[in-house]
């Protein structure tokens, strides 16, 4: 079993330490209508946000995970007034600079935290600021976004190994100017870069090259800044964006639920011939995960879609035979795989690369665990295709990787006595899954 990263673990984990649980599913289809919590993309977005802002912001739906709670964290160790009522954040912003001048932050291991913070500090006038990050965060690539904060005429170093946290970060200014990001290792690169654009003492322009994996949530970061105050514009193609100088102010918002946990939901109701509805989140969303729901109408679901609220109702049997790219909504990658061991043909997906370097290799982590089950997993470059069979209890290791864990608890719908190891990872972005799976019939049991 692959060692649990414990140090991305925060007060708002749930299970830390529990060996594994094992998985019974209910007796029929899974039948339930609920809301998920909130979407760790657009909190952690907020919060930073919220952060650089002037003035007071009240953030309402936050999801309270490890990733938000590591951001909410760094604002304290930097100096801002946080509070936390219920699913409520308070933060008192510090209009672009940080309060505590030099400070030690650690950010678990939060992707979206670890690319939007540095930045955020590179933009402020003043400090110096030590970025650390969890044992598999800083595993994970940084140069990127390092590259582009000196081309903008940040001061950022590097304070171990070169492109890996731990980083020092000096609070210089950025100059502005024109700066080419990669785009086919993370979207969240860019965002890091326009959220601290404002803050420039010039305009900001970013090109991105390569093509964009994920560009969705570039488009929800522009959203979001524009909600704050900044002025932004874009291509069609999301290639070139320009931000202008300016500050971020202070805002109430209500923030949406997360389309990627309601996917796992939403998979239950199509592998079990069941029905799910899921009522706050709809097609009025940007999230792209959302967009799961038309795989599942290729497997044979039945879909129905509003703004606010999406159902989905299973077939008699899932439906294979098909390759699909799930480049825009690749979180999903391990939920389509673990569904294709239940369909009657194979599923191919492709132009996935990038999952290979997220809290797991996902390609190679979904074929090893399939693989255990008796389940038939062919790894490529960029996907994996996956063949029916009938998978047989065992226990799984989701190596560390929340969306490993919970996308491999849909096979106890066809393997009872299933076992997820480690099951405290999915407290990354959604502590109680396991709950939510015991109040649609499940039975869990830790062990």
């Amino acid at each position: 079993m692959s060692e649990a990263d414990l140090e991305a673990r925060s007060p708002w984990s749930t299970l830390a330490g529990v060996a594994a649980v094992r998985l019974a599913p209910p007796p029929g289809p899974v039948r339930a209508e609920l809301a998920v919590p909130g979407s760790k993309s657009v909190t952690n977005r907020a919060i930073v946000l919220a952060g650089l802002a002037e003035g007071a912001s009240e953030l309402a739906g936050i999801l309270k995970s490890d990733d938000a709670w590591w951001a909410l964290e760094a604002l304290r160790t930097l100096g801002l007034e946080v509070e936390v009522m219920g699913e409520t954040a308070r933060i008192a912003g510090g209009g672009g600079r940080w309060p505590a001048g030099e400070a030690e932050v650690y950010i678990g291991a939060a992707g979206t935290l670890g690319r939007f913070l540095p930045p955020a500090l590179a933009a402020a006038p003043a400090g110096r600021f030590r970025v650390r990050a969890s044992r598999r965060m800083s595993q994970r690539p940084i140069a990127p976004l390092v590259d582009a904060l000196r081309a903008l005429g940040g001061r950022v170093d590097y304070a171990g190994e070169e492109g890996r946290f731990p980083l020092v970060v000096h609070g210089a200014g950025l100059a502005g100017g024109e700066v080419t990001i990669p785009g086919h290792v993370s979207s969240q690169f860019t965002s890091g870069v326009l959220l601290a654009a404002p803050y420039a003492r010039g305009p900001v322009t970013v090109r991105v090259a390569g093509g964009m994996v994920q560009p969705a949530y570039v488009r929800i970061t522009l959203a979001m800044m524009r909600a704050f105050g900044a002025e932004a514009e874009e291509d069609a193609e999301l290639s070139e964006i320009s931000v202008k100088p300016g500050r971020y102010r202070g805002q109430r918002l209500e923030l949406e639920a997360d389309a990627s946990s309601a996917a796992y939901f939403f998979a239950l109701a199509a592998a079990s011939g069941g029905e799910v509805t899921v009522t706050n989140i709809g097609s009025a969303t940007l999230q792209p995960d959302l967009g799961f729901v038309h795989v599942l109408e290729r497997m044979g679901a039945r879909v129905e879609l509003t703004p606010r609220r999406t159902t989905v109702r299973g077939p008699e049997k899932l439906r294979g035979g098909f390759t699909v790219s799930l480049k825009a909504m690749s979180d999903q990658t391990p939920t389509l795989a673990a569904l294709a061991a239940l369909a009657d043909a194979p599923v191919t997906i492709t132009e996935v690369a990038h999952v290979r370097h997220h809290e797991s290799d996902r390609i190679a982590a979904m074929a090893a665990e399939l693989a255990k089950l008796g389940l038939r997993a062919e790894e490529r470059p960029d996907g994996l295709t996956v063949w029916p069979g009938r998978p047989r209890p065992a226990r799984l290791d989701p190596h560390d990787d929340h969306r490993i864990a919970m996308a491999l608890s849909l096979l106890a719908l066809a393997a009872p006595g299933l076992e997820i190891a480690n099951p405290g990872t999915t407290s990354k972005t959604f502590p109680r899954y396991w709950d939510y799976l015991e109040r649609l019939g499940f039975h869990v049991e830790t062990v």
